[in-house]
Order: structure tokens, then C-alpha cells, then sequence
């Protein structure tokens, strides 16, 4: 009679399955967290984008604001007050200071005219505006000559607007004859 002799499979089993699994499950990870991040930077990007954008518009609204003011009827004096200056003049001695007006103007005091007008909504301050005289263009017979007399005055509306946060900050300038 012969006997045989059971014994089971070698066992070579080393774990490998375990380890390419563990490794997928990092490059998965590793991918979801890179789109989420990409995410999170494109809704940033577009949120600062629409604060730009509201910004712009509200600079837009108070520079047509200006040229509305300038269109009245009323000539204002140009005197260092409610938004109106002389070119250059931010403290109206006469002399053209270092600085330019808009640069100097505190924008959130009576140094500018706030425009109301519009109907923005949203913004974290109202656009503003100021105004100045500027000095005409050469007269004719001048070396500018363009075969037609200037006459008139001229003015710079400069207007600076705000967007939904405080950061996003927008000037717009446009030259005005009156």
C-alpha cells in the first residue's frame, strides 16, 4: 500500500497587491488635494476679478459724474475745495507742488465730490471724483497749430473707485473742454 503525503501549496505570498494598492492610493490622493488647491486659486482669481470689475465701474460712473458736473451751467471756482483744484496746485499757493492732485487728495474726506448716481451695489465705498482746471492748449499761430483757434477751458476728471473689498482700487482720468 502506498501513502501519500498531502501538503499544501508553497505559500509565496509576499504582500505585493498591498503595497501597488497603497501607492495608487497615494497617487490619488496627491491628485485630488492638486485639484483642490487649483480649485481654491481659480475662485480666488474670479472673485478679484469681480472686485476689479466693479471697481472699474464705479471709477466709469463717477468720471461721467464729473463730466455732468462740468457740464452745468455754473462755472465753480477752482479752489482747493469740495473736489476742485488748479493743475498740479494741491494746496492752491499758486505753485505746482511735486505731487499730482490725485495722488495727494485724501479721497475718503471733502477732498473729493462723492458720486451718487449710480446704482452699484455692493461696493465697499462710494466712487469719487475730483476736478481740475488745466491750463488751454497753445493758441493758433503756435507751432501745435491745427488750423482751428482753441477756446474753451479745459479740465482733468480724475476719478478713483472702489470694488466689493477695499483692496481693489480702480483711477480713470479723461481731459474735459468745456
Amino acid at each position: 500500500m502506498s501513502i501519500f503525503k498531502v501538503t499544501s501549496p508553497v505559500n509565496d505570498e509576499s504582500g505585493g497587491a498591498l503595497v501597488v494598492s497603497l501607492l495608487m492610493l497615494l497617487v490619488m490622493t496627491l491628485i485630488g488635494v492638486t485639484a483642490m488647491q487649483v480649485t481654491s486659486l481659480e475662485e480666488k482669481m474670479a472673485g478679484n476679478m469681480r472686485d476689479r470689475n466693479l471697481a472699474f465701474q464705479a471709477a466709469e460712473s463717477a468720471l461721467r459724474g464729473g463730466e455732468t458736473f462740468l457740464r452745468s451751467a455754473t462755472s465753480s471756482a477752482f479752489n482747493c475745495t469740495k473736489g476742485l483744484y488748479k493743475v498740479d496746485d494741491y494746496d492752491c499757493n499758486g505753485t505746482p507742488d511735486n505731487t499730482r492732485v490725485w495722488e495727494s487728495v485724501d479721497w475718503n474726506s471733502s477732498g473729493a465730490l462723492t458720486y451718487s448716481g449710480g446704482t452699484l451695489a455692493a461696493l465697499a465705498a462710494s466712487p469719487r471724483y475730483i476736478i481740475e482746471e488745466l491750463a488751454g492748449p497753445p493758441q493758433s499761430g503756435s507751432s501745435f497749430e491745427a488750423g482751428v483757434p482753441s477756446d474753451g477751458s479745459y479740465h482733468r476728471i480724475t476719478a478713483r473707485g472702489v470694488g466689493g473689498t477695499a483692496n481693489a482700487v480702480v483711477l480713470l482720468q479723461s481731459t474735459f473742454r468745456r
